[in-house]
């Protein structure tokens, strides 16, 4: 075992509602769906129309730019439609589901007696490329990079993020294949991010790292930056603990097969637990008769409360959603607002009287309490972000577009995932997020 490295900076918010260390398989559903909006700075260009047969693992649209990036059906069937938007960008390609529709064959090997180049040729091919991302930036990685490693984090710290301990028991010979699937990749090393007790230091192949502290410390990019920071021009790679089962899955089976287990959690859910089912299902066949009966509106979020995206029951899960979580929305009155005592609050600056109880799970809602205000230089941010960097004064050189401050103010070593604490905590209501990808956007577009 590798030595701990602990962080002290970040902050860990108990929401009730985390998910019992139960699986249900779920029927597959009627219809699935793949989201290009699911792929920031991606312009899709589509290889089917309306009414087409597909098999799991035949290609529905592709990267305009680098067309041997294929986005893959994940389930078999026919194309129902084609949802566009504003301009006619797409929105969405719906699948019509069939248990005979089938998975197109790829080469069942041993990744160990492939070269790099044949296993990177048949994730392509697959469809699968796509769960692969590269740093900086949180991106897509770009097939004809060299990355210096790569990076995995086998534990989430986020507020009632899944076990995956648990959602991997039974499939570590799987999860062992695509590592050394993953291996092929690199010049460089493979490293885990492990917590304690983790039931992944039996993995080979890789150097582990172990990590211990609040949140944000399941968070690759902090375990990037507390090992070894990222330099302008270096590039490694980061894949999540689930997206390496489907590399596995390929290599073993010899098909694409995208079955993914989602944490439903959150105050909001009447028996929180684990449900498996197919990439892109719709919101309403894992959320349907299993919310709590209530009379005011709920905030459906596909993800973590801290990064995820509303969602509705008639939409669609994303590609890369291994929880949904539901809380109230927050848009009823509130009496006394503030002047609350708040036994029954959290708050990251301990203002209230629930700070007396460290062990208390809390009812949070989405209601942000105030609106956007001026910038305030309060330290705050730096206590929640466990890297060497100032969150503040990056944020503001975004704010003026001045690439050579976002460089040396670390805009290499973060996306949203890593500053989401300080959008939480923020007094001035600052979308952090929101400005960074648009720093991130503008060094895409500027530097590449």
């Amino acid at each position: 075992m590798s030595e701990v490295i602990r962080l002290k900076k970040g902050l860990n918010i108990k929401l009730k509602g985390s998910a019992e260390k139960v699986l249900e398989k779920l029927p597959v559903p009627a219809t699935v769906a793949l989201k290009p909006t699911d792929f920031p700075g991606l312009t899709p260009k589509l290889s089917v129309k309306a009414d087409a047969e597909v098999k799991a693992g035949d290609a529905l649209f592709y990267d305009k730019y680098h067309p041997e990036i294929v986005f893959t059906a994940p389930y078999g069937g026919k194309v129902l439609s084609i949802n566009r938007g504003e301009r006619r960008k797409i929105l969405e390609i719906v699948i019509e589901t069939s248990k005979s529709a089938g998975s197109v064959t790829f080469k069942k090997a041993d990744p160990g007696n492939l070269s790099g180049e044949e296993v990177k040729e048949q994730i392509l091919k697959s469809g699968l490329w796509p769960f692969i991302k590269k740093r900086p930036y949180g991106v897509i990685a770009l097939p004809d990079q060299k990355p210096l490693a790569i990076y995995i984090s086998t534990f989430d710290t986020a507020p009632l993020a899944p076990d995956y301990n648990f959602v991997l028991e039974g499939q570590m010979n799987t999860f062992q294949t695509g590592v050394n699937a993953l291996a092929k990749l690199t010049e460089g090393k493979v490293f885990l991010g492990v917590n304690s007790g983790s039931a992944f230091t039996t993995v080979k192949n890789v150097e582990i790292n172990t990590f211990d502290g609040p949140h944000p410390a399941g968070n690759v990019g902090v375990q990037i930056a507390n090992t070894r920071p990222l330099n302008k021009g270096e590039v490694v790679w980061t894949v999540n603990v689930q997206d390496v089962l489907f590399i596995g899955r390929l290599f073993e089976k010899g098909e694409v097969d995208m079955t993914r287990t989602v944490a439903l959690a959150g105050s909001e859910v009447s028996a929180p637990k684990y449900y498996q089912t197919i990439v892109g299902a719709p919101v309403s066949a894992i959320v349907g008769g299993k919310l709590v009966e209530a009379d005011y509106n709920l905030r459906i979020i596909g993800g973590n409360v801290l990064t995820g995206n509303k969602l509705k029951t008639q939409n669609y899960c994303g590609l890369y959603d291994n929880m949904i979580t539901v809380i109230p929305e927050g848009d009823e009155y509130e009496f006394v607002g503030w002047a609350d005592p708040g036994f029954n609050k959290f708050s990251a600056s301990k203002t209230f009287f629930g700070k007396l109880f460290p062990k208390k799970e809390y009812t949070l809602n989405a209601n942000l309490h105030g609106g956007e205000r001026a910038f305030v230089m309060s330290g705050q941010y730096e206590k929640l972000v466990p890297m060497d960097i100032l969150p503040v004064h990056l944020l503001k050189a975004v704010l003026v577009n001045d690439i050579d401050k976002m460089e040396q103010l670390g805009i290499y070593e973060v996306i949203e995932e890593d500053l989401a604490l300080c959008e939480y905590a923020c007094t001035s209501k600052i979308e952090v997020q929101k400005i960074l990808r648009e720093g991130i956007n503008l060094m895409i577009k500027e530097l590449g």
